[in-house]
């Protein structure tokens, strides 16, 4: 017998990138720039199950080598700039993207956390 697997709503996909609580779409999942909060401002969902170690590091990091080296490729070709130019302007984009970015992964992988009701792997005795 086989389940059929159900894909997630797009709407919880939109909440999580903007850091609301996936059960009620409205309260704040994510307080300042990237702590948790303890539950749902609005309908009380506690947040206790969210744990997403470092995979929203992982996933920005990658997504921002892609556009940091293309950069730094770009202007290198076009413009054969001196190495002091690179600096000026890679280091600004390299933290506007990581940090833009740190954020609605984050939100996002506590949103599907909470479709999957993903949770700790135990071991049965």
């Amino acid at each position: 017998m086989s389940e059929e697997h159900v894909y997630p709503p797009a709407e919880l996909y939109l909440d999580g990138l903007r850091g609301k609580c996936p059960r009620c779409h409205q309260g704040r999942m994510i307080q300042g720039l990237l702590a948790i909060a303890p539950n749902c401002d609005v309908c009380g969902l506690d947040f206790s199950f969210a744990d997403t170690g470092d995979g929203p590091a992982i996933f920005v990091m990658t997504i921002a080598g892609f556009i940091v080296v293309g950069a730094a490729w770009f202007i290198e070709v076009v413009y054969m700039p001196p190495y002091w130019v690179h600096a000026a302007v890679l280091a600004p984009l390299s933290i506007i993207v990581c940090v833009g970015l740190l954020r609605p992964a984050k939100g996002l992988l506590i949103a599907l956390q909470y479709f999957n009701k993903a949770e700790e792997g135990r071991r049965e005795q």
